[in-house]
């Protein structure tokens, strides 16, 4: 009975084994959740919460599939994960950009929920091993947990890479560094496999967007200048075929000694326990500890006395100023360049100018963005250009008094 009951639990397991085709996949789709969102926001301009309306549609209608599946099926779990990758970045992005809550706030609140979702897990189900998603209760935990892990990601990626200004190619190289401290203390110390996984699988998302964003941008913001669609393309049709191979191949079907391999053992969890402790007293060491040491430095390289942003947009209106010519001589190429100089500048400007008024950045944040949206879409329209650009040298003239 015990076996039949085994082999019941590896039919209806509904994730894939971990392989190396898990991790790949898993930054692809992180990557297409990055420049995905992006390439509808701006490209196709429909704007930060209508894209976000559309993609939590299509990301609930996947998981409905995938809920109702009796089984692990590489195309319903992938497209799910892609789905959650876009939804999860755009929750993030709209209580940064349109709520105005501060990185921090998000970071703090995400970190919250996902360890609160991780201990009822526990709680419940005696174990946070992947290779055990046979029941309803722990798909339910599971697609939680990745939610969470893509919006924290985001969080926490956006406060490291644009707002204390190490761009994405750094913030990429260090999650590369700690993956890989990570699979040695995995690999040597012993570190357990179940913890070692949701930390990798956290910091994914932040590695995936430092690669999207390091593709996608332009040459002038220090990208390869392959622009969102291109780079989105690329990485779905990279996603589409691992997912043929899989769904041929079947190797990340899970097997018996997987299942075995990752239950969590009673004398195994104060061992557990230890090192989960000593993980997040490290993190919040190292991420609390160079937070502050990055603000402190961002801090003494503006001025002390300044309390204002006044007297530091003049060139954010003169570009405005120079798109606004160019969109009223109908030069739509000279008015993406102008858009990409504009985005350029604001991003590498962003630590300086937020830590002096984080509100009125912001404020301003919200009208730059329309205007990217409105000049970069694919069949600019005259009139809304000049309407974003209007509105936003409203709110940066007025800042600059």
């Amino acid at each position: 009975m015990p076996e039949n009951q085994n082999n019941m639990k590896i039919l209806l397991n509904k994730v894939p084994q971990v392989t190396i085709f898990f991790w790949i996949i898993k930054i692809l789709c992180t990557t297409v959740g990055e420049t995905f969102a992006d390439f509808i926001n701006f490209n196709i301009g429909l704007g930060l919460t209508l894209t976000t309306i559309i993609m939590g549609v299509a990301f609930f209608i996947a998981l409905f599939f995938q809920f109702k599946a009796s089984k692990y099926v590489p195309a319903t779990y992938w497209v799910t994960v892609v789905l959650i990758s876009v939804f999860g970045t755009l929750v993030t992005d709209n209580l940064t950009d349109n709520m105005g809550v501060p990185l921090e706030v998000s970071t703090a609140v995400f970190s919250v929920l996902l360890g609160l979702t991780f201990l009822l897990w526990f709680l419940s189900e005696k174990t946070l091993s992947i290779h055990s998603i046979f029941t309803r209760k722990r798909e339910v935990f599971y697609w939680l947990t990745i939610l969470f892990t893509f919006a924290l990601g985001t969080a926490v990626g956006d406060l490291y890479s644009e707002q204390l200004g190490f761009g994405y190619l750094n913030t990429g190289i260090g999650v590369v560094i700690i993956i890989a401290l990570v699979f040695l203390a995995y690999k040597f110390l012993k570190l357990d496999g179940v913890l070692a996984f949701w930390i990798a699988y956290i910091l994914t998302r932040p590695l995936g967007a430092s690669i999207g964003d390091y593709l996608s941008q332009s040459k002038v913001n220090g990208g390869l200048g392959l622009g969102t669609t291109v780079t989105s393309a690329i990485f779905l049709i990279a996603i589409l075929a691992i997912i043929v191979f899989l769904a041929v191949s079947k190797i990340d079907t899970n097997a018996k000694s997987d299942i075995e391999g990752t239950n969590q053992r009673n004398a195994n969890k104060n061992h557990v326990l230890t090192q989960t402790i000593l993980v997040l007293v490290i993190f919040l060491f190292v991420g609390i500890g160079g937070y502050n040491w990055r603000s402190n430095t961002i801090a003494s390289q503006g001025a002390a006395e300044q309390t204002t942003l006044a007297g530091q947009l003049n060139n954010f209106a003169k570009i405005e100023n120079d798109i606004l010519n160019t969109v009223n001589k109908n030069d739509v190429a000279s008015a993406k360049k102008g858009a990409d100089h504009l985005e350029h500048q604001w991003d590498t400007q962003e630590p300086k100018l937020r830590n002096i008024d984080g509100a009125t950045w912001t404020k301003i944040d919200g009208t730059i963005d329309v205007v990217l949206a409105a000049v970069r879409s694919s069949n600019p329209d005259v009139n809304k250009c000049k309407t974003a650009l209007n509105n936003s040298l409203s709110t940066i003239n007025a800042a600059n008094k």
